[in-house]
């Protein structure tokens, strides 16, 4: 069985991957809408929805337990990297709202935000893969991450059907077909 950290990581494979169809939407200066209402939908969802809940909800928690604080240090770094992200998809958000109203100037807003949360995430998974999930390996007990695995399929399990994890997964592939070629 998967401990908690490599279900972490598992997701981290389709998020880094959704971050690069954001990046190549980008490049490719794509104008459709429903790609970018889709991403968003998929950021929302998937990237914080279901996995950064599980990190703030339930591994962020036992790491504090285990002293590591949310004011300080890795944790707080990461937290306020979630929040920073959220800013990021906030501001998609509007820029596509506006862009759907006819304001073409506004998709460079669009652009550049999706652009600044891709290079956010891409930094951030780095940072959780190669330092903080292995503090947390060291620090928690087996148990402890088995007992974390099963709090994380029940938040998965919690998902709306059209987004949920399985769901979301084929969409990043789908993306993936169309703007990764």
């Amino acid at each position: 069985m998967d401990t908690a950290t490599q279900n972490l990581e598992n997701d981290h494979v389709f998020i880094i991957r959704l971050t690069h169809i954001l990046l190549a939407m980008v490049e490719k200066k794509s104008t459709d809408i429903a790609h970018f209402e889709l991403v968003i939908n998929l950021i929302r969802n998937f990237a914080d929805g279901t996995h950064h809940a599980k990190e703030e909800n339930f591994l962020f928690p036992l790491l504090g337990e285990k002293g590591f604080s949310p004011e300080f240090g890795p944790v707080a770094v990461m937290l306020h990297e979630h929040k920073e992200g959220r800013n990021y998809v906030k501001a998609t958000v509007e820029a596509i709202q506006e862009y759907k109203t006819g304001n073409e100037s506004a998709l460079q807003s669009v652009y550049e935000n999706l652009s600044g949360y891709a290079h956010l995430l891409q930094n951030h998974i780095d940072k959780e893969n190669n330092i903080l999930f292995k503090m947390a390996d060291e620090a928690f007990s087996y148990a402890e991450q088995q007992n974390m695995v099963l709090q994380f399929t029940e938040v998965e399990n919690n998902v709306d059907g059209e987004f949920n994890p399985e769901n979301s997964k084929l969409k990043i592939e789908a993306l993936a077909g169309i703007y990764l070629q």
